[in-house]
């Protein structure tokens, strides 16, 4: 029995979020922020251009599809094959379906996670080791005003050297960002409910995904 015929809502939530090699797929009534939710994490890999859409079906099927009424996907950084994929099919549901998309991004996700299992006033830095490349990074603070209750202050993008990072950061404190799946697709849920919650603009044709290096990069 699929998701929609157990809980049957005006309108669902769907929420995305390939930025790993695992896939997550989440499904909530929309405005029901305490209503039943939907997490799944499937292990692709390299296999998510081929299953990506089954993966969706399971969660809710396409015929159902016209039931959606938002979508939320995360918009990297990951990998340029993976986080495009579920970004262009968000982008292409909601421009079908005319529908509102929140694109967040997975830095912010994690940060999300973190600063509520260990909540601090100050702001700390989202990090992840790329050999050969430099350090992702971005900037996070709890904020009670922002959707989801975590600002991103600074987006994650690369940084060649150390003492850059740390001259656009400044020296806070460093958190490993290690997105957990399907937990960060089920923060995306939240911060979009939030969103919606609070009325914001979503338009699908400005959520693009984050690269932390170009696939045509010299090496």
């Amino acid at each position: 029995m699929t998701a929609a015929a157990n809980h049957g809502p005006v309108g669902w939530l769907l929420a995305l979020h390939s930025s790993t090699e695992t896939f997550g797929v989440a499904l909530q009534p929309l405005g029901q922020r305490d209503g039943p939710r939907v997490l799944q994490a499937f292990s692709l890999g390299r296999g998510l251009s081929n299953d990506l859409m089954p993966c969706v079906e399971a969660v809710l099927p396409a015929r159902e599809w016209p039931l959606l009424a938002r979508l939320a996907v995360a918009t990297g950084p990951g990998g340029f094959t993976g986080t495009r994929l579920s970004v262009a099919m968000a982008r292409t549901l909601c421009q079908q379906l005319g529908l509102p998309l929140d694109g967040i991004s997975s830095f912010q996700l994690v940060a999300r996670r973190l600063l509520g299992e260990n909540p601090t006033s100050e702001p700390v830095i989202l990090s992840q080791v790329l050999p050969r490349h430099g350090m992702v990074a971005g900037l996070y603070r709890m904020d009670p005003d922002s959707p989801g209750g975590v600002a991103e202050l600074v987006p994650p993008r690369l940084y060649r050297q150390e003492d850059e990072l740390h001259g656009v950061l400044g020296n806070h404190s460093h958190v490993p960002a290690q997105p957990q799946l399907p937990e960060d697709v089920g923060e995306l849920l939240t911060i979009s409910q939030e969103t919606a919650r609070l009325g914001r603009p979503a338009p699908w044709a400005s959520v693009v995904p984050l690269y932390p290096t170009s696939p045509v990069e010299p090496q």
